[in-house]
């Protein structure tokens, strides 16, 4: 009788994805719904064949060391900043992400924080919850109009393209910046101009970050970014939380240098700093741009797939993040 592959799972994920894992392979599998301590992981892995993680797990030497089995770690996301992929790549662990399926999903969740920034939802909703509404007023809750306006794209990748598809239909202006910028062709059939990242934050009205985090990333929208931004524009991120630097955040808000801010995602997940849960032009919401019943669903059928690529059909993964690994 051939032994099944071993795999651990740091988290409970959606069922179908589950039920397949458990067809394959002898799934552990973190009887909790919360992260998972890194010691716990440690002990876990020591005899698996490959581990399942998401992005509040961080996946470093130790683990993959304490993993000597393991052949391949599939990320329950598409950012990957969470492992250690050159330590990864050096075992011959195979990593591997879940790109492309959240992309329209995520785009909805952008657009859903720019409309809500903008016309104050989350701040009628408190009004009219705590009674405080006492019908129409020429002067209540006055926001911003998003139509007509232009929209700053910092990364115009899938995400800031879905973005600006879902922009269009508000004939917004569309600038974008990326390190490389695209061709002629590629700007005039999305319909945006290029800008550098100075010349999109002073003009944007909507200034919103789709760039992966890395050395260059970081902190990416500071101090000098917020001066010199309009005072009537707002910040949107949807990408990860330590591209802009919370606290210069803070300080740009209370000095009034904008308007206001929109945030999925935050520099220390979960923590948030306390300044910004008092400010009504700040919408926050918890770490939901995938949150989708069909993308979370796709998302574990392809983390199942990444699995079993490697661990029962012995080939190169359909998403894999470091093909290096198989190279001779």
């Amino acid at each position: 009788m051939t032994t099944k592959p071993r795999v651990l799972l740091t988290r409970l994920l959606p069922q179908s994805g589950i039920d397949m894992l458990k067809q394959n392979v002898e799934l552990e599998i973190n009887p909790e719904d919360r992260v998972m301590p890194k010691e716990h992981i440690v002990d876990r892995v020591r005899d698996k064949d490959g581990l399942v993680c998401l992005l509040t797990d961080e996946i470093d030497a130790e683990i993959m060391d304490a993993g000597k089995a393991l052949k391949v770690i599939a990320n329950y996301a598409v950012g990957y900043d969470n492992i250690d992929v050159q330590e990864a790549t050096k075992r011959k662990i195979a990593v591997t992400n879940t790109p492309g399926v959240l992309t329209e999903t995520t785009a909805d969740l952008t657009f859903a924080l720019i409309l809500s920034v903008a016309r104050r939802i989350v701040e009628g909703d408190t009004l009219l919850r705590e009674g405080k509404f006492t019908g129409w007023a020429p002067m209540l809750l006055l926001g911003s109009d998003v139509c007509n306006k232009t929209l700053g794209l910092i990364g115009f990748g899938r995400i800031g393209r879905a973005v600006a598809r879902r922009a269009r239909g508000f004939n917004m202006r569309i600038i974008y910046y990326e390190p490389e910028r695209l061709s002629g062709d590629i700007e005039e059939e999305c319909g945006v101009e290029y800008k550098t990242i100075n010349g999109l934050i002073r003009d944007a009205d909507y200034i919103s970050v789709h760039t992966s985090l890395n050395a260059s990333t970081h902190h990416l929208i500071s101090e000098t970014e917020f001066s010199l931004m309009k005072k009537t524009a707002y910040l949107i991120n949807a990408s990860r939380g330590p591209v802009v630097d919370e606290k210069a955040l803070v300080m740009a808000l209370k000095n009034k240098q904008i308007a206001g801010c929109a945030l999925d995602v935050y520099e220390r997940e979960p923590a948030v700093e306390k300044e910004l849960l008092t400010m009504p032009n700040a919408v926050l919401v918890p770490h939901i741009g995938s949150a989708s019943v069909e993308t979370r669903t796709k998302m574990a059928m392809m983390v199942t797939e990444n699995i079993i690529a490697v661990l029962v059909h012995n080939t190169t993964p359909p998403n894999i993040v470091n093909p290096e690994v198989y190279e001779k």
